[in-house]
Parts: C-alpha cells; structure tokens; sequence
C-alpha cells in the first residue's frame, strides 16, 4: 500500500515524499489505520518493520490538524534506552519537517546543562516528548511536567521495558494521564507480563500481529561448538587470520563486555565497550569513533542490538548465546544492513549454552554451520545439546581442554 492512500494530511505526505517514503510497510498499513480511528492498539512488531513510523506518522497527523492544546505536552512516547528515544526524535524530526509539531527527548546519563535543556523543553509544552522512564519519572516528581493534556500515550519496545524493572514506574506514569488518553503498545515479543500489562493500560484494543522475522540469507551463520575458556582463543585465531574491521561482538553480560574488551586491548586491538555503566556522552562518542571508523572492534550488550542502524558491519560475534531467539535476530540483523549487503555472523556456544543454541536453531527452522575448532586450541566437546541440557555454568561434562595457545606464526 501506498501512503498516499491512508487517511493522512496534505503535510505529512509532503513530509514522506521529502523522505522518499513511499510504500507502507506490512506494520504500518496494518497499524495506521487503527490509531487514525482512535482506538488502543497492541502491536507486535520487531526493529526494522518499520514500526516507529506506524505510530509517529498517525500521531503527527492527528496533532497537525490544530485541535489540541497548544503550548501543551499531547503526546508521551516511553523507550526503554536512551539510543532508542534520541532515533524516535530524529524521525519525527523528518516527518515533521513540514508541520508545525515539536518534540524533546529526555533520558538520563546527560549533564546539568542537558537536564535544564529537557526540563525547559517539557515546561514549554512540547507536543511530542520521548523519554526513558526513569528520567520521565523524575520530572514528574519535581513537577515539571503537565500531563492533564496528553492525548496519546506510547510504549515502544515494552517488553524490553519490563525486562529492565520499568513496570512500577510506567504504571506511575499511566496514573497521571487522562482517562481518555489513547495508548499504543508495541513489543518484539508477546510474553505474559505483556498481555498483564496491555489487559491493566489499553481499552478494548486492536491487535496487530507481524510474523517474528528470521534473518535474511544474506547473512551467512556459523556457530564454534567449544568449552567456555577456549572463547578467547577462537577470537584471537580469527583475528590473527584476517584483521578486525567493523566488528561487533556481543555478550549479555556488562561486566563481561568490560572483561573482553580489556582482554582484547592488551592484545593489541582496536576496541572499545559499549554498556550501560557509561556516561551518555561516553557512549556517544564510542558510537560516533565506530561509525567513522576510527575503531574496529565495537563489544557491546544488548542495548546495542535494538534500534541502532550501523551500516557496512562486516561480522557480528555473538561471545555467548542470546536470552531468547528474537535476541539472537536482533544481534545479527546488525549485519548485512546496506543495500545487496552480505554479512557474517559466528556464535560461539559452550557446553552450558548447546541446549538454547539448539532451540535457536528449531526457531529458525534451519541447522547452523559448526566450524571445527582448531586443533592448535584443543579438543572441542561434541554438540548434544539434549544430552547437556542440565549442565551447570563451570560444570561442563567430559575432558576439559587445555588453556595453552600459541598464535600461528
């Protein structure tokens, strides 16, 4: 479908066209519509659907029409990281181009000066603020922000909100809002404790259902069935082999992003860490140093995997296995991201890990390439994931190998 041929004003058509937005995406074409209409939603939809354009575009064209308060905050929209809520403002700072509609972002991990910037943006009645839900929080309670004219209320990525123990202060927030606020869910994935909280937040909503996307073919996937201390090695030997360039390993833990990185720098490597420990302007200029070029290795969690286009990544190193199968898409979507792009990405799973690996495999229909370790790294156990189902971290079953490695002359 085209978007010229939804319900939208003349000057957010002006907007697309601008952009080259042509074709509604299957999320847009489905969800647009409904939100025109006014009534709740609950998507369910990955990064790269498109999904962020499906509920700012009907928002922008309900509040381009001048019936609402102005000098007032009419929309709230809730991402879970900072990366995510500065994309969602310079899209609507795009879409907006040719609309009179104004937005802020606000979220933590910022100085004085930028708290102050937020703070004057929210007290000035903002049509569109998007914001973190701690640091929204926080306005809140010094009573800096208004919500008596809110008439949309968004939560993107949710089920990563509740992941990351936002549930208490979301549901704070919904308090303050109008009764006849309409609110907009979208997740990635559609758990329990998303339905519990879409049956207490929404009002006799639409559902909208995209089939969980698999990786593209262009991305070429291999896995290295290996004991946890031979990680290390396998990374340095495929190093040595072909240097580093435009690389992101992943690791779901922040203290062992820290630890690779550390191990990597002393091996001479160009790298840096992205985690949350970081301060905002940190991470800012980690991104900006990848991007450019200006470092090769980027170890990161996964706040890194969603909403965060990096174009030209050549491989993605996934150091341990993701929590679910959607993760694991979202990790190695990274890669293969420029038009007619290839990509790789390798896994690296233990013997702990060979029982979830097993079941990113059933969910991607598809048996990963193993790559034999190297004989030079030592022994690698056999992939029986059934069979190590109950093993323990530290505790993997048969003959353990050897910590020695030498890098091939």
């Amino acid at each position: 479908m085209r978007f010229d041929e939804l319900e939208l004003e003349d000057a957010v058509l002006d907007g697309l066209d601008a952009m080259n937005f042509l074709e509604t995406t299957p999320v847009q074409e489905l969800t647009i519509p409904i939100i025109l209409e006014g009534k709740d939603v609950i998507a369910c939809a990955q990064t790269g659907t498109g999904k962020t354009a499906a509920y700012v575009l009907p928002v922008i064209n309900e509040l381009s029409k001048g019936k609402h308060e102005a000098n007032a905050i009419n929309a709230i929209i809730m991402a879970p990281t900072r990366e995510l809520a500065q994309q969602i403002d310079q899209q609507i700072e795009g879409f907006t181009y040719f609309i009179p509609v104004s937005a802020v972002a606000i979220y933590g991990g910022t100085d004085g000066i930028a708290w102050e910037q937020q703070k004057r943006g929210v007290e000035m009645g903002a049509d569109i603020v998007i914001a973190t839900p701690g640091r929204l929080l926080s306005h809140m309670k010094l009573g800096n922000i208004d919500f008596s004219h809110v008439s949309f209320f968004i939560l993107d990525e949710a089920d990563r909100m509740l992941d990351m123990g936002f549930f208490d202060d979301i549901m704070s927030i919904y308090k303050e809002l109008p009764q006849n606020c309409q609110t907009i869910m979208f997740s990635a994935t559609m758990p329990p404790k998303i339905r519990t909280l879409a049956k207490t937040i929404l009002k006799n909503p639409e559902e909208v259902k995209i089939a969980i996307s698999r990786p593209p073919e262009s991305i070429m996937q291999t896995a290295y069935i290996c004991y946890e201390p031979q990680k290390i090695a396998i990374l340095q030997n495929l190093f040595v082999q072909s240097r580093p360039q435009r690389v992101i390993i992943f690791s779901s833990s922040k203290l062992k992003v820290k630890e690779l990185a550390s191990t990597l720098k002393r091996l001479k490597f160009n790298v840096e860490a992205m985690h949350s420990d970081l301060e905002q302007s940190q991470r800012e200029e980690v991104m900006k140093d990848f991007k450019n070029g200006r470092v090769d290795i980027l170890v990161a969690t996964d706040v890194v995997s969603r909403g965060i286009d990096i174009n030209d990544i050549r491989l993605v190193v996934n150091f341990d296995i993701p929590h679910d199968p959607e993760d694991y898409v979202h990790r190695i979507g990274r890669t293969a991201r420029g038009t007619g792009g290839e990509g790789l990405a390798i896994t690296f799973v233990s013997v702990e890990e060979q029982y979830n690996f097993k079941k990113i495999e059933d969910f991607l229909k598809k048996t990963v390439y193993k790559i034999p370790v190297d004989p030079i790294i030592g022994e690698a156990p056999l992939y029986e994931p059934e069979k190590n189902r109950q093993k323990k971290y530290g505790k993997p079953a048969g003959k353990r190998p050897s910590n020695n490695f030498r890098r091939k002359q």
